[in-house]
Formats: structure tokens, C-alpha cells, sequence
């Protein structure tokens, strides 16, 4: 099984960090492009710094320092010597490289990665300077042997389309378990030779999209993107494996509508181009502003793409294009602006490496090669080879076999020896995992006892429960059909309160159940309106024997209920019931019902409405 593992640098401790590098490329002076002859507006004070007239201010200018300044006379080898050159062979350890060309349209972004057949851009140069590491390595270095491949894509309206396969169509952008950007059906092409690299490309450049602007005759609508990948694997055990991938980014320029005169189909691309460099601009202020804030690389097909190039894990380098005439000013200003904010950018490059462990089934691809479409023929072809040397045939199916068995137990011992640490450790490990395979299956016999316990035991409950077993129904709560009972408590103000006052309102609701005796409801409520007597005299309306009755069932309650009886009462809640029980817990039973007057907070008043209250509820009853 293929596993990472890390670098002698890593196991040192030591954390290796490098800054993305800005280089800044002037195009040459057009005429044409200057109607106004007001000459340009840029120029280089040295091989790192420049100065742009300040726009504010036309008597200062604005100067900025970068890693490299290539003028307008310097030729694509010099700007591939200096920027781009040094980078490339961290590809062949294992690590992750890319340059793109920044800038706006008609600035020299694809003359510089491109170039043409007198004057090859960084693209053509880098690739063969990869064939020639790979070569020289191979000379110094017997144990290693390398398979160099390469894709081609571009990113057209926020879709993914594989240059190297006709009628492509949009394609996913992933990542593995390892937070590596992959594009899963992107076609990969195996590659011998830079010849081989040539008669690919060629064919793939002429699928771009293009098209005709105002500042531009052949103006890139779409981010093109190479991706060359190198695989380098070690010939004899433990077969390590180290990958690294280039990748070199064209960019379509940022445009302004109103100067390029677009329209329709135009107008849209150039929406999706601006879109695009707006988000990488989001993701270059992200990683500059830190403090763990969210990074914008999925707002964008191409920040997606170029996650390991802006705070990813590759030796990234940006070469920004600009324009000497004072109509790209502002587009010139806005550039250099935005490399000097790259140029803060941090990457942690680190290497990608596999083993392939010998005890793995063999001639299966490791799941990263599968993932990319890297190819690893030759090693697999080997490894079939070899298992098919390790198997014993018998004369029957082999008769040309040597007649000598023991030669082959001999060359297993040697390989066993050869092999030596891992195969003690693979056969421990097949121990532990068959002592596993043992304590699981003793397990599953305990779960299945202790189950056919369990199901014996419901039998027997279904079986007891059957002895009880009758015709009738399971037991359901009926819905009552009886009328609900009178309420007991007081009416609320609210139903009366606009036509008579509150005591009125107690009387009516309590002379309710007197309608029974066919006694007139106003013969009740008559006295509040001469002037509140009835409140005094409404024990004379009613039976003597009565009233005493309701007096004793009070007395009762008071001296014997429990605290929910007690709360039972009118007028008298939670904190008047304990009151009372604790009155009674003190000094004993009332003697009389007037004798509630003791307990705190119940006044002559209050007294009055309890049993005025609790006598006529009594009565309704």
C-alpha cells in the first residue's frame, strides 16, 4: 500500500517556506496604440525597480520594487533565465511548481508564455528544460528512472475544457485525501521527447478560444492552463515514488468594455474574465489581511485551479505584463499594484511521496496514480513478472521448468533476506490481524448465544401472556359525553367590567344557581345600585340552616383539608393554604371560621369575600 511519507528536512523539524516571486515585464512602445504622442508612462530605474507617473500628481511618480524588472528590450531568454528557470527542479523532487502571466489585454501576456517560432515563450522553454533535468538525472542517478506527461486545459465562461480531446465538455475540479487539486477524465498524454511535447501542443494552442478586439487582433478569451507532470520512481526496493507537476498559466487579460468595443458574445466572455481576476484579487487580499479568515478559491474555476500556486504548496512565480502608453495608465497602475500585493504571498512547498510497499498485491497502481492518470507501466509490468517468478508451477503445466525445485526455495529465502525488516513486520502484522479475525468471531458466537437466549425468553413471555388471552378489546379512555362541570371560581371582571363593577359581577355569576328556586337574578343584583347595601345584607336573603351548613364545611376544611384542599377554597391560593396549615400545626384547630381572621395578611375585608365567595360556590354546588 502506498503511503506518504515525509522529508529529511520535515523530520528535522525544519518548516520550508517560499515567497512567490514577481517579476514585471514592460511591453515595448507602440505608436500606433498613442494617438496623442504623449510618449509612456512607465520606465525601469534598474533591474529590480520601476516608477509610474503618479496620476494625482503628474509632477511625482510612483516607484516599485519587485524581484526582477525586464525591460522593453529583453529577449525570452533572459526573462526565462532569470524568473522562471530556477524553479523547475523542484519538479523532478517531488514538489509542485507554476508560473502565469498576469495582466491586461494587448499587455504581452501570451507572446511571453507562447512566444512564437523565432522567439519561444517560457512555455516551450520550460518544457524542454525539463527533458534536459530528466536526462541528466538519468545519467547520474542508475536506481531512478522518470515518465513525463502533460495536460492542457482552459477555462472558457467558468468552464473546465480539455484542449487535448475534441468536443470536450465542462469538467469537475476535485481534491484527494491530500488536498491536491486534481480534474478527474482530463485527458493525460504520456510524453518521450520534446518532439513528442510539440506535436501535441501545437494542435491543443490552435483549440483555444480567441478572437478579435479593439485593442487586440487575437485577443485570449479563456485562462489556458499546462500542466506537465513528472513521475520519478526508484528502481529497486522500497520503490519510493515522488511526483511533482508544473503548471504554466496563461491568463486572459482584464478588459475595459468601453475601449475594446465588445458586444454580445464578447461582453459575456469579458464578464467572466473580469469575474475570474476579481476573485483572485479577493484571494490575494485574503492571504495578505491572514488572521485564518476564509479564502475565496472556490468563488472561481481558476482560483480554484491556482490554490497550490497563492498560499498553496508550490514554488510559484508571476510575471506581469504591462503596457508603456498612457491609454493602458490605469490598467498599468492596477497591475502593478496587484503584483506588489502577490509579491507578500507565502507557499509551503513540501514533497510528494509514496512508497510501494513489496507485499502489496501486484501490478495494481497506487490509488494517486490512478487519481492523476499518471502512468506506471514499466513498474507494474515488472511487478507482474516478478510474482509470476515467485509462483511454484509444477512440470504438468510447465515442462520446460527446471527439474530442480530447490533453486526456486533458494531464490525465495534470498528474497526473504534481502527483504528483511518489512517482512518481519508484514508477517506480525498478518498474526495480529488473524488474532483480530479470532476475538471477532468468538464475539459474533457470544452475540448469537446471548440472541437465541433472548428470543427463547419472548417465546416463553408470549406464551404466558396467552393464558390471559380474551375476545374483548384492548382498554381505550372514552370520550365524555357528560356536560363539563359549572366552573367554581369567579367569573373575571372583563365580561361585565363595562357595564357594572366588580362586586356586581360576583353576585351575578353566584345568584346563577338560585334561577333552580325561580329567584329573580335583579332581586340579587338590585343592591348595588342602591348604593353598595347588598355587600352588608346579602346573609339575610338566604336560609339560616344554609349558611350554617357552609360555615361548618368551611370550619371542616380548614381544620382537617390537606393543602390541596385548602387551595380548593375561594380567594385562598398556594401561599394562604401554608399559612394555614402552619397556623394549625401552632395553635391547633380553629374554633370558628372568623378565627381565619389571625392569619397574616387576611384582613376584615378579605375575610368578608371568602366567605361570601365560598358560601354561594357552596350553594351553586
Amino acid at each position: 500500500m502506498a503511503q506518504r511519507v515525509a522529508l529529511s528536512e520535515a523530520a528535522a523539524g525544519s518548516k520550508r517556506t517560499s515567497r512567490v516571486r514577481v517579476a514585471v515585464r514592460l511591453r515595448p512602445y507602440m505608436d500606433k496604440q498613442d494617438e496623442k504622442g504623449e510618449g509612456p508612462c512607465v520606465r525601469g530605474l534598474g533591474p529590480q525597480n520601476l516608477e509610474i507617473i503618479n496620476w494625482r500628481n503628474a509632477t511625482e511618480t510612483l516607484q516599485y520594487q519587485f524581484d526582477a524588472f525586464h525591460g522593453e528590450q529583453t529577449s525570452q531568454q533572459e526573462v526565462f533565465v532569470s524568473s522562471v528557470k530556477p524553479i523547475l527542479p523542484h519538479i523532478l523532487n517531488g514538489q509542485n511548481a507554476s508560473v502565469f502571466a498576469y495582466g491586461p489585454t494587448g499587455a504581452g501576456k501570451t507572446h511571453t508564455m507562447l512566444g512564437s517560432q523565432e522567439q519561444p515563450g517560457i512555455i516551450p522553454r520550460a518544457v524542454k528544460e525539463v527533458f534536459n533535468l530528466v536526462a541528466a538525472q538519468e545519467k547520474e542517478q542508475d536506481s531512478w528512472q522518470y515518465s513525463v506527461g502533460m495536460s492542457y486545459l482552459e477555462i472558457y465562461n467558468e468552464k473546465v475544457l480539455d484542449l487535448l480531446s475534441s468536443g470536450s465538455q465542462d469538467l469537475p475540479i476535485r481534491e484527494d485525501k491530500d488536498r491536491n487539486i486534481l480534474i478527474p477524465g482530463l485527458t493525460h498524454t504520456p510524453l518521450s521527447s520534446f518532439s513528442d511535447f510539440d506535436r501535441h501542443f501545437i494542435p491543443a494552442s490552435l483549440n483555444r478560444t480567441t478572437a478579435s478586439t479593439k485593442l487586440n487582433q487575437r485577443s485570449s478569451r479563456s485562462h489556458a492552463v499546462l500542466l506537465v507532470k513528472v513521475v520519478k520512481s526508484q528502481r529497486r526496493p522500497p520503490h519510493r515514488q515522488q511526483t511533482g507537476k508544473l503548471y504554466l498559466v496563461d491568463l486572459a487579460g482584464s478588459e475595459d468594455n468601453r475601449r475594446t468595443g465588445n458586444r454580445g458574445i464578447r461582453l459575456k466572455e469579458s464578464g467572466a474574465i473580469n469575474l475570474s481576476l476579481f476573485t483572485l484579487s479577493k484571494v490575494v487580499d485574503a492571504l495578505n489581511a491572514g488572521a485564518g479568515g476564509r479564502i475565496p478559491y472556490r468563488d472561481s474555476k481558476l482560483t480554484r485551479l491556482l490554490q497550490d500556486s497563492l498560499g498553496g504548496s508550490a514554488h510559484s512565480v508571476m510575471i506581469t505584463n504591462i503596457a508603456p502608453e498612457y491609454s493602458y495608465y490605469f490598467d498599468t497602475f492596477t497591475a502593478l499594484n496587484f503584483a506588489a500585493k502577490s509579491k507578500q504571498i507565502v507557499n509551503r512547498p513540501f514533497v510528494r511521496e509514496t512508497v510501494l510497499a513489496p507485499a502489496i498485491v501486484l501490478g495494481k497502481r497506487a490509488r494517486d496514480e490512478q487519481e492523476t492518470g499518471g502512468s506506471g507501466e514499466p513498474q507494474n509490468k515488472r511487478f507482474k513478472e516478478r510474482k509470476k517468478a515467485r509462483q511454484p508451477t509444477s512440470p504438468a503445466t510447465q515442462p520446460h521448468s527446471s527439474p530442480d525445485s530447490t533453486v526456486l526455495e533458494r531464490l525465495l529465502a534470498l528474497e526473504k533476506m534481502m527483504m528483511g525488516s518489512p517482512e518481519r513486520e508484514r508477517l506480525n502484522l498478518l498474526k495480529t490481524v488473524a488474532q483480530s479475525h479470532k476475538e471477532i468471531q468468538m464475539l459474533k458466537e457470544k452475540q448469537q448465544e446471548l440472541e437465541n437466549k433472548a428470543s427463547m425468553f419472548k417465546k416463553t413471555e408470549v406464551s404466558e401472556k396467552g393464558l390471559f388471552k380474551t375476545d374483548l378489546p384492548p382498554l381505550h379512555r372514552k370520550q365524555s359525553t357528560a356536560k363539563p362541570r359549572r366552573q367554581q371560581a369567579v367569573i373575571t371582571p372583563l365580561q361585565v367590567s363595562q357595564v357594572r363593577p366588580l362586586p356586581c359581577a360576583v353576585l351575578c355569576k353566584s345568584s346563577q344557581p338560585l334561577e333552580k328556586k325561580k329567584r329573580p337574578q335583579t332581586e340579587i343584583c338590585e343592591g348595588k345600585e342602591n348604593g353598595g347595601q347588598d355587600d352588608v345584607n346579602w346573609e339575610m336573603r338566604l336560609d339560616s340552616e344554609l349558611l350554617e351548613q357552609s360555615r361548618k364545611k368551611i370550619l371542616q376544611t380548614l381544620n382537617s383539608g390537606s393543602l390541596k384542599e385548602l387551595k380548593s377554597l375561594q380567594l385562598i391560593g398556594d401561599k394562604k393554604a401554608k399559612l394555614i396549615m402552619g397556623w394549625r400545626e401552632i395553635h391547633g384547630v380553629f374554633t370558628q371560621v372568623d378565627d381565619l381572621r389571625k392569619i397574616e395578611g387576611i384582613t376584615a375585608k378579605r375575610f368578608s369575600s371568602f366567605i361570601k365567595a365560598n358560601i354561594l360556590s357552596s350553594l351553586g354546588k
